[in-house]
């Protein structure tokens, strides 16, 4: 909530969870309505507001966010790109709109059923057919394309949005698999702004959670010669790897 001239306002992108690491919600709200929204392909609007019905909205990828990938996968001109963590798709959608007509997303999730909710809208765009999802642990699915050598280097893009206590041994794997010069996303990378605030500071008890997860993984990019990076404050912040070895 917001107030204005003595009356209280609702801030209306919390509505979907606050995923901005903005000090002031009304230039976030001017971001979105001025450069976001207007711009946002119908099927990624409703899949949005599907997606805000939905108990866990919070782990939901923002708008902003979802325009920003949308925009660098076309840069890339990204083809071959796997996700891990799907939840109802939003950021699946923004690929999948990006990508050309054969190209193609390996989208992992433990969970079906959220994948479901967004499923339709998905299937209505006209690119599920670059989908192929599966459902499971991420970790087991990875270790056995690695087993294949056809598939080290083959992934122009790799986005990351899931269990946070998990990124590191991702790392580990997904960097054989993206190709010398293809770019890695790690979402939620600045993880509610709480990696910059001191150990004792009052945090929900899922932020203090991952906090050290999150840590530990920021700490090994910034030393992992393989890559370069950069951090922004995108969302919940988004660390961008492009492999250079």
């Amino acid at each position: 909530m917001a107030e204005k001239n003595g009356e209280v306002q609702e801030i209306k992108h919390q509505e979907v969870g606050h995923k901005s690491l903005l000090q002031s919600d009304a230039l976030y709200q001017y971001i979105l309505e001025t450069s976001v929204y207007p711009r946002e392909p119908e099927s990624m609007k409703e899949l949005r507001e599907v997606t805000a019905k939905h108990p866990w909205n919070l782990m939901t990828t923002s708008a902003d966010e979802g325009q920003f990938l949308n925009m660098l996968l076309k840069l890339i001109n990204a083809k071959n790109t796997m996700e891990i963590g799907v939840y109802t798709g939003y950021s699946l959608l923004a690929t999948a709109l990006a990508i050309p007509e054969d190209g193609k997303i390996l989208a992992m999730d433990i969970n079906r059923e959220n994948y479901e909710i967004g499923l339709p809208i998905i299937e209505k765009a006209g690119v599920s057919h670059k989908i192929d999802f599966r459902e499971g642990p991420a970790l087991p699915l990875l270790d056995q394309l690695l087993e294949d050598k056809n598939n080290h280097g083959t992934y122009d893009f790799i986005f990351v949005d899931a269990d946070k206590d998990n990124y590191i041994n991702y790392h580990k794997r997904i960097i054989e698999l993206v190709k010398v010069g293809g770019l890695i996303g790690y979402d939620n990378t600045l993880w509610n702004g709480s990696v910059a605030a001191p150990a004792d500071a009052p945090m929900r008890k899922y932020v203090r959670y991952y906090r050290d997860f999150v840590l530990e993984l920021n700490k090994a990019l910034a030393e992992d010669q393989r890559v370069e990076i950069c951090m922004l404050p995108i969302g919940d912040g988004i660390t961008l790897c492009r492999r250079i070895i």
